[in-house]
């Protein structure tokens, strides 16, 4: 059985290609066109080292002072040693430009509708089975989209995750007088052509290997719809799920009912929304969102963190875990800004 494998690079490109049974990932690469750099090809040099971010596999050779028992156990790799046991992910700390044959899509797809979701905020979905090929990313990437009738490009996470038929779905912020605030108001209509360049972003899902906490500002949501799309299609996550839902005001929230629909996929799946202003009338919880969090399982419990929304509440974030002296977990997390409110 062939398994399908994905290469994220520090630029935030991915390539994804499949790898044959026993084939070495280097092999693998280099036989899609994927050129890693390389050296020795012995498991001496680390020319070629990268980390396995999700996946199995084994190393046939890795010599001692090329990678040490830590490093092992952080998951790290030496390409030309790696044979690929499951679908799987890596990650290289170089960028894409170093790999000729790796890097993004662009990619033509007609509008299917828009729905308004929210008071402030639209879901915007495409048809892009005209692309000769499943359209690759990893949940929690995302798009450079060409806003129709201009030159002017925004950026929105892919607001689902892979499927066959090419079916995408875009979280959007309206603004008062945005490039795709304006368009998606006034001049969008079925049938529109969109263009797009994808996938982009080192902000996607590793594997599940401790509890997760998901922590969405705004429309930053929209990543993590991806993700749990797919930790629910996949059924074999083994460890409680956590997504806090944080937004300026009660009419900004959108889509609880579909992340509520995951409660009965996702065992272990909790969610909570946070209002920094409430009105009266709002009975939830208000404020920021660390304010919230339960410091004891954090402490108690080694963890991995997810965050994505404006630059303020991912500072906000990582100021509270400092400050509070949590130590066992993993931080990933992506900032955006106004015009780009994915």
């Amino acid at each position: 059985m062939k398994h399908k494998v994905a290469l994220s690079f520090a630029d935030g490109k991915t390539a994804f290609f499949d790898v044959s049974p026993n084939e070495l990932l280097l092999d693998a690469a280099l036989r899609n066109g994927v050129s890693i750099p390389l050296d020795c090809r012995e498991g001496v040099c680390g020319t070629c080292q990268g980390r396995c971010e999700s996946g199995d596999y084994t190393l046939d050779y890795v010599d001692e002072e090329t990678l040490s028992e830590e490093d092992l156990a952080q998951r790290k790799i030496l390409s030309c040693q790696t044979r690929v046991k499951s679908d799987a992910s890596f990650y290289f700390d170089f960028d894409s430009t170093l790999c000729e044959g790796a890097g993004t899509s662009t990619v033509s797809a007609s509008v299917v509708g828009v729905e308004l979701v929210s008071a402030t905020t639209a879901i915007l979905r495409v048809d892009a089975s005209a692309h000769t090929r499943q359209l690759d990313f990893l949940p929690g990437q995302y798009a450079r989209v060409k806003v129709p009738g201009t030159e002017d490009w925004r950026s929105y996470s892919f607001a689902n995750h892979p499927n066959a038929r090419n079916e995408l779905q875009f979280l959007i912020r309206l603004l008062p007088d945005g490039v795709m605030s304006n368009y998606l108001r006034e001049r969008c209509k079925v049938g529109d052509t969109v263009e797009f360049e994808a996938p982009l972003g080192a902000f996607y899902l590793r594997q599940v290997e401790r509890p997760l906490v998901m922590v969405a500002g705004g429309t930053g949501l929209s990543a993590f719809l991806g993700m749990l799309d797919e930790i629910s299609a996949k059924r074999n996550v083994a460890h409680p799920v956590h997504l806090y839902y944080g937004v300026t005001n009660a009419a900004d929230l959108c889509e609880t009912e579909r992340i509520n629909g995951y409660r009965a996929s996702i065992e272990g799946f909790a969610f909570e929304t946070v209002v920094m202003n409430p009105a009266p009338e709002w009975s939830g919880k208000t404020g920021l969102i660390p304010e919230h969090f339960d410091r004891s399982f954090l402490e108690s419990n080694g963890f991995d963190m997810y965050v994505c929304g404006p630059p303020p509440m991912v500072e906000a974030i990582k100021t509270w875990l400092a400050d509070q002296g949590i130590q066992d977990y993993r931080l990933f997390y992506e900032k955006f800004g106004e015009s780009n409110a994915r």
